[in-house]
């Protein structure tokens, strides 16, 4: 998938990534991974951060359809991080640009933050 997402980068297309690694399951944003850090500086492409509200409403976890729920979705200006050329195998450097791709987009969703991975929806639903 990261190859695809990097080839679709060098045409210059778009391609969208949740950060987390995949939707929030309880409507906070959880720790980025820092797999988007790495295709930003590998591409050299910027980053366009965007919040959405109400995806966990959607689907919750659990449930067989989709909810038609209000989703509401803010675009950022693009981030630049080209100040990291040739620094994409530094684990400082890739949770930096990580961190700074998720506040933006906490700032544009208004989300509680929590400091911790988010759970996949296998652990989730064990857990309940």
């Amino acid at each position: 998938a990261l190859d695809t997402a990097a080839e679709i980068l060098a045409r210059g297309d778009a391609f969208a990534i949740y950060p987390e690694g995949t939707r929030s399951l309880d409507g906070m944003l959880h720790r980025g991974r820092t797999g988007v850090a790495r295709m930003a500086l590998e591409s050299g492409a910027p980053v366009v951060p965007v919040g959405i509200i109400g995806t966990d409403k959607v689907q919750p976890v659990g449930s067989r359809f989709p909810k038609i729920v209000p989703v509401t979705i803010h675009f950022g200006e693009p981030l630049d991080f080209s100040r990291y050329d040739g620094m994409q195998e530094s684990l400082p450097v890739l949770r930096s640009v990580t961190d700074e791709i998720i506040y933006r987009i906490l700032d544009l969703s208004g989300q509680e933050y929590v400091d911790a991975y988010q759970k996949t929806p296998e652990n989730v639903s064990a857990a309940a």
